[in-house]
């Protein structure tokens, strides 16, 4: 998992329970824009994140109670996911386009898309199915002269490091589309 960070905040009790609510509604606003902030001068992007309220899931933050507490959960690992999908699809080499729709992503084993990946997931691997694809690995490719996983495995473990352990690697498969051995894989563990 991605290191979570706590923050407590001591309110003057001398103020009515409303205007205590009220600055810790105040103060959490403040830091989620911060973090939004980060992530998009990080990332260039925002990733979707759930609002609990006293452990309301999608409570308003205005709902807190004087002495509650604001947690916010941001969905960094199917961010990472779904900017890996799109790496992949835009570095693919493209004649028939079978390559670049024959990326598949398993959670933990199972056959899965970025959009549905399950957060709990101890593992997730982006594999290749097509009979080809280590050929082009190789850079037989003229689109794609470096190769495409180990490229993007690359950048992605750069770019998503402090999030997940991402890493290039060959994989042996069997799904429903296809069965495959020692394909290009990208490894994506959280942290």
């Amino acid at each position: 998992m991605a290191r979570d960070r706590i923050i407590e905040v001591v309110i003057a009790r001398h103020l009515s329970p409303e205007a205590r609510a009220a600055k810790l509604a105040a103060f959490a606003k403040e830091k989620l824009a911060e973090a939004q902030a980060a992530h998009r001068a990080r990332r260039g992007t925002v990733p979707p994140h759930e609002t609990i309220v006293d452990h309301r899931r999608g409570a308003s933050v205005d709902s807190v109670k004087p002495d509650g507490e604001i947690v916010f959960e941001f969905e960094l690992i199917r961010t990472t996911l779904l900017s890996i999908a799109d790496m992949l699809a835009q570095a693919s080499p493209v004649l028939t386009g079978e390559y670049r729709r024959s990326h598949i992503l398993f959670a933990d084993g199972q056959e899965t898309t970025p959009e549905s990946a399950p957060a709990a997931a101890q593992e997730f691997a982006f594999v290749n199915v097509t009979p080809y694809a280590r050929r082009i690995e190789a850079g037989i490719s003229k689109a794609a002269p470096e190769g495409v996983y180990q490229a993007v495995a690359d950048i992605a473990a750069k770019r998503f490091g402090n999030v997940a352990r991402v890493r290039f690697t060959f994989r042996s498969v069997t799904s429903g589309r296809a069965k495959a051995d020692r394909q290009p894989a990208i490894t994506i563990i959280p942290r």
